[in-house]
């Protein structure tokens, strides 16, 4: 049975045109896109596959979505599923689900993903483990929790996006410092959370119909938020290639259960998490949408597996079949120490004699390029291996030989 399928697109970035190719190549399926950009800035290899297109002006307004969609929906003969890969589409997507009757995540089930503070009081009344919030709307409510819980805590917007505008807050000076640039409102309200001391980790789930299908995880070395404090830290994320023993079966309990409670039915998910010092969990946020950070490409290395290609089949065919696990893969982070550009990448040469041959995906910093403003960095490498500690360890030489120098 062909599916009609729309793609809300509003940038071609490289970052979306992943999800896009991979969707494009399914088979039995007719695609529409909604952009931002007209018609003639569809990559030429993909025009093939497109059907119909719409140009809006603000992806982020339903109203203007649900009129491209039912246009494409128009040429298209109905329209089976609606997609869109961002974090920040994801409620808007939602939204015209529930106008435009379409199968998939409704508006409701979106807001308890995209709002972290909904998100973690939903997931507590279940007796799923979180880091202590509080949503303040004053100064005196940000004073109020940060008294009860102590410092440092950590603020960020209820609709956050990885640690986009997330900061750690040391004291009662530092707190009054951005409360002062901040300032609290009802319109605009900042969420606040206790500052978890611990490893922390991502958790990747395949959903079909409200079940669990499948799992992944990864450790971050440091933490995300240590890294966007520190420009220079070129860090890590590492996949283990084992992970079904007893040290992760109660993530696994725990992801499978917010996935439920949060809603979701068919689609992947990406949890943050954190272990802490007494080996407790607290979950820190989970969205509804396929991970960043090259996490997509580490899983598909892991198993030699195009996960693209099964994540557009699932949610467009509600087909999924768990591949075996195959290798333990790494990605590390190449970062200037400066802002600028880049002048020059030292210690290639040292690196590729002793780790090249575990080396399956590399981009390189290129000389001129400006400092990223990602806490992705400059460029990157994946390595990969049968042994886990294999990685690990290449992973921490990697990042010590490999310096980008800016000017």
């Amino acid at each position: 049975m062909t599916k009609n399928v729309v793609f809300l697109a509003p940038h071609l970035m490289p970052g979306t045109l992943v999800f896009l190719r991979a969707t494009a190549q399914l088979p039995n399926i007719q695609l529409g896109i909604i952009s931002h950009h007209p018609a003639s800035a569809i990559p030429p290899d993909l025009k093939p596959n497109i059907e119909a297109h719409y140009q809006i002006q603000n992806a982020l307004d339903p109203i203007q979505v649900a009129k491209a969609a039912q246009f494409i929906g128009s040429r298209l003969g109905g329209i089976s599923c609606l997609l869109g890969y961002l974090e920040e589409l994801q409620v808007t997507l939602g939204e015209v689900r529930d106008m435009l009757g379409i199968p998939g995540l409704g508006k409701q089930a979106s807001l308890n993903f995209r709002d972290k503070s909904q998100m973690k009081t939903l997931l507590r009344q279940h007796g799923l483990p979180c880091a202590a919030h509080a949503v303040a709307h004053t100064a005196k409510e940000a004073i109020d929790f940060c008294q009860q819980t102590g410092f440092p805590v950590v603020v960020k917007p209820p609709a956050g996006l990885g640690t986009r505008n997330t900061y750690e807050i040391k004291s009662p000076s530092e707190l009054k410092n951005y409360l002062a640039k901040h300032p609290p409102s009802n319109g605009s309200p900042v969420m606040l959370e206790e500052f978890v001391v611990g490893s922390e980790h991502s958790f990747e789930s395949m959903c079909r119909n409200g079940q669990t299908l499948w799992h992944s995880l990864t450790r971050y070395y440091p933490t995300p938020l240590e890294v966007m404090q520190n420009p220079w830290i070129q860090w890590c994320v590492l996949l283990p290639r084992d992970i079904d023993g007893p040290e992760y079966a109660d993530i696994r309990a725990v992801a499978a259960r917010a996935n439920q409670v949060l809603g979701m039915q068919t689609g992947l998910t990406h949890m943050e998490w954190f272990r802490r010092r007494d080996h407790s969990i607290a979950i820190s946020e989970v969205g509804a949408r396929p991970p960043g950070a090259q996490i997509m490409k580490i899983i598909s290395y892991a198993h030699d597996v195009d996960f693209y290609q099964s994540w557009a089949n699932l949610v467009v065919h509600g087909q999924f079949q768990p591949p075996e696990r195959k290798y333990a893969v790494g990605a590390a982070y190449l970062r200037g120490q400066k802002s600028g550009r880049v002048k020059a990448i030292h210690g290639l040469d040292k690196a590729q004699s002793e780790i090249g041959g575990l080396v399956v995906d590399v981009q390189l910093p290129q000389k001129g390029q400006l400092k990223s403003s990602s806490y992705e960095g400059e460029g990157y490498v994946l390595l990969r291996h049968e042994d886990t500690e294999t990685v690990k360890h290449a992973l921490k030489r990697l990042i010590t030989l490999v310096q980008v120098e800016m000017e």
